[in-house]
């Protein structure tokens, strides 16, 4: 029967439009649900849908669900805000029966709970949008109340130990996919939230019930935590300040035994933050303040009031001196700028008393004063100094920082004196300082620089040129030291040099400027902040220059005369500089030139180890004169040449200890680098004696022969080869011939003294000299062989032996 009435409609399908078809496939799928009610697991078998109609399983599904889904959505609109426990378990039931999964039901209830919280959310929108909103705040509470009730009643149920046999879906309200999710509809919800947290707050106190209902509501709207307490602080806000209020005009809190108590008591009723509770009394001690400061200045009454009012809001001093310096500072700073700004000359009688009505009147400590005052003058200053920069030659930048120092003397002077209520014929207290500061330049010798010493004042000119300026408002933490030390530098300059002025036909005249430039040198120093030991290195650094580039002249070629030490004595005179820093630049001079000349020499070989010696026995630093590289090619080049000699000797210890400690070089890298050049050169020196031998040249080939074995002394050498042995045996008969004449003349020698010996000896103290010289000549002349030598030994001791 099902199979035959699921034909009918399958074919009434094919008949009707596209609109009747919709109800037809509407039709067949309530079939199939019903069909799957009657007949359970086994209309899977009974009922081949699949087969006869060509459906899918998945469409069979589709269609339980969806009929399904519309029979528990009709069974839910009969739940209300009053449900029970014995409506969610026919709901349990009816789920079951209707062949609902588990997670379609809860998101119906869950859809089903939203809609009857939307509409009591709907209802308190339009009431508290209406124009009539005197007693509509009480409606939009009690519908905020209901939606409150109804999601506890849920989360009550939720928590039950039976909650397994309840609906799915039961629990916290959300509106999550509803009217009211989404950042179009967040306004509305916060303004229904202030509302109720305005309703909470409306007795002066917040109850925990309260408490606890902000915080479900707060979940229900999807607010954030910080949206929510922005709102709660702000309600908050103004209700801690109206109780304040209160408590002020009654007089609670002036009669409270403890301020701070009271005050912490009312915080506490209302779950308000200490914190915000200080910034609010901060905030109204400055609109007090302001009020007060309103005609300029701070009368006695002023001040009590705020002394009564700092002490009942318990106010800490750091908080009362904060907002003075804001408050007042403002006021003051605006007349120090109206003062600055009248320039050098309208710095008159009005202003300064507008400043002194300013810095007394309103209150405000030295230093907070000084503080404000400093800062505006600070940005003038560096205005004149970024001028300073800017021009082109160093006599405008003078100017421009001659400007700065009228500026400070006649107007920032006047200014810090009238801030501390002096008179400005008052001496400053900075004069003494710098006195006693020179006087310990005079200890340490300075004091024989011109320049610095121009600095100080004679009590003269110290009168004439008046009050001198203030130090207290300076530019060292605004400016980098080298940048001060620069602009100190080119006003010394300028009052060394004088001022150059251009004249007709391109010609230039320079101006001579007196010791009062100097004194003006010494207030700028003071502007800028430098130190003592700043200023006289500047001066140091100057006069150093001066005397080195003249030096360097005198002594061009690096040579220290008598004549030339007077002279560098002289131009020590004129320029000041210590005795010290003279000869520091003297040496530096003469050791640069000589370390100039030494390389040279080295480079050109007009330096030997020898020469080397002399100076270090002379205590001159030949370390730092020639680099470690030239010592190396200096060692190099003198063993080449013992190697390079024609004597044969090699000294072991002179080469690989003597003259590498001379040189301090490593003995170890020398030692490699003697036997690495002794290498080369053994073949090269035979080379080199066959080649003489065939020039006939027996004196050379006996030198090259002595380096061949010279370099054997200091590398055992392996035998030689050569392609023609005859060479090599010409090569040791011309080198024994030689060397036995070299023995035959030194034993001839040894005679010929010993023959004068003898006679001496004999008593014949009587020389012939004839006959001496026709003995040397005849000894020469035969060319006698060694054994005559010996032979001639032998007479001369038989003869002393035996007379």
């Amino acid at each position: 029967m099902h199979m035959e009435i699921g034909r009918r409609i399958f074919r009434q399908r094919l008949e009707t439009d596209r609109e009747g078809d919709l109800e037809q496939r509407r039709a067949f799928q309530k079939l199939i649900y019903v069909s799957t009610l009657v007949f359970g697991d086994a209309s899977s078998f009974l009922l081949p849908w699949k087969r006869v109609f060509k459906i899918t399983d998945s469409q069979v599904e589709l269609a339980v669900r969806d009929n399904a889904q519309r029979l528990y959505a009709s069974k839910l609109k009969s739940v209300g805000r009053d449900i029970d426990a014995e409506q969610l378990v026919r709901l349990k039931e009816a789920q079951h029966a209707y062949r609902l999964s588990d997670e379609y039901a809860e998101d119906l209830f869950k859809e089903h709970a939203r809609k009857l919280v939307e509409a009591n959310i709907s209802a308190a929108l339009s009431i508290i949008k209406s124009r009539t909103r005197a007693a509509g705040v009480t409606h939009v509470v009690e519908e905020l109340e209901k939606m409150l009730a109804f999601n506890s009643l849920l989360i009550s149920l939720k928590n039950q130990p039976d909650a397994a046999r309840f609906a799915p879906g039961v629990g916290p309200i959300s509106l999550l996919g509803g009217e009211y999710y989404g950042d179009r509809k967040i306004d509305d919800l916060k303004l229904l939230f202030r509302a109720y947290v305005t309703d909470s707050l409306s007795t002066g106190r917040l109850e925990e019930n309260k408490l606890s209902a902000l915080n479900q509501l707060r979940n229900i709207f999807g607010l954030g935590k910080r949206e929510a307490e922005s709102i709660v602080l702000d309600v908050t806000s103004k209700v801690y300040r109206k109780r304040l209020s209160q408590a002020v005009s009654a007089g609670e809190l002036e009669a409270a035994d403890s301020k701070a108590a009271f005050l912490q008591n009312i915080c506490e009723e209302l779950h308000f933050d200490p914190e915000r509770a200080s910034q609010i009394h901060e905030e109204i001690y400055r609109q007090k303040l302001q009020l007060c400061v309103a005609d300029g200045e701070l009368n006695e009454e002023d001040v009590a009031a705020l002394l009564r009012l700092r002490v009942m809001l318990c106010i800490p001093q750091q908080t009362v001196e904060a907002a003075h310096s804001d408050i007042c500072g403002s006021l003051f700073e605006k007349v120090v700028k109206e003062a600055i700004a009248s320039g050098v000359d309208g710095y008159d009688a009005d202003v300064k008393q507008a400043v002194r009505k300013a810095a007394h009147g309103l209150r405000l400590s030295r230093e907070a004063a000084m503080s404000i005052a400093g800062k505006a003058v600070r940005k003038i200053f560096i205005n004149y100094v970024k001028r300073a920069r800017s021009v082109g030659s160093r006599t405008e930048a003078a100017k421009e920082l001659k400007k700065m120092i009228a500026f400070n003397t006649l107007v920032v002077t006047e200014l810090v004196a009238d801030i501390k209520g002096e008179s400005s014929d008052d001496t400053s207290t900075e004069e003494p300082i710098k006195e006693q500061e020179i006087e310990v330049l005079e200890d340490e010798e300075w004091e024989s620089i011109q320049t610095l010493r121009k600095i100080r004042p004679d009590k003269e000119l110290a009168a004439k040129l008046g009050k001198p300026g203030q130090t207290e408002i300076t530019l060292k933490d605004d400016l980098q030291e080298r940048e001060r030390t620069d602009l100190y530098k080119t006003y010394l300059l300028f009052c060394i040099t004088g001022e150059v002025k251009r004249i007709p036909f391109g010609a230039q005249i320079t101006t001579k400027k007196d010791d009062s430039e100097y004194v003006l040198l010494n207030q700028l120093g003071g502007i800028l902040g430098l130190s003592t030991t700043e200023i006289v290195e500047v001066h140091r650094s100057l006069a150093e220059q001066a005397f080195r580039q003249q030096a360097e002249v005198i002594l061009a070629d690096g040579q220290l005369t008598k004549a030339r030490v007077e002279q560098l004595n002289e131009l020590q005179k004129q320029v000041g500089l210590p005795p010290q820093y003279v000869q520091k630049i003297i040496k530096n001079i003469t050791t640069t030139k000589m370390a100039a000349a030494i390389e040279t020499a080295i480079g050109q070989g007009r330096l030997n180890i020898k020469q080397i010696r002399e100076l270090k026995e002379s205590s001159v630093d030949l370390d730092s004169m020639i680099s470690e590289t030239l010592r190396e090619s200096l060692f190099k080049k003198t063993v080449d040449e013992i190697f390079s000699s024609g004597t044969g000797e090699f000294d072991e210890e002179e080469v690989y200890e003597k003259i590498p400690l001379d040189l301090n070089i490593n003995a170890e890298k020398a030692k490699n680098v003697v036997q690495e050049l002794a290498r080369s050169r053994l073949s090269n020196s035979l080379i080199q004696a066959v080649s003489l031998l065939r020039q006939r040249n027996r004196q050379g080939v006996v030198s090259s022969l002595n380096d061949l074995l010279a370099c054997d002394k200091a590398v055992p050498a392996k035998p030689l080869s050569w392609d023609v042995p005859e060479e090599l045996a010409d090569l040791f008969a011309i080198y024994l011939k030689v060397t036995q004449h070299q023995r035959n003349y030194c034993a001839c020698s040894i005679c010929w003294t010993l023959m004068i010996l003898r006679q001496l000896l004999s008593g014949r103290w009587e020389i012939d000299y004839k006959l001496l010289a026709q003995r040397r000549k005849t000894l020469y002349s035969e060319k006698a062989q060694w054994g005559i030598g010996l032979c001639l030994i032998g007479s001369f001791l038989f003869t002393i032996l035996f007379p």
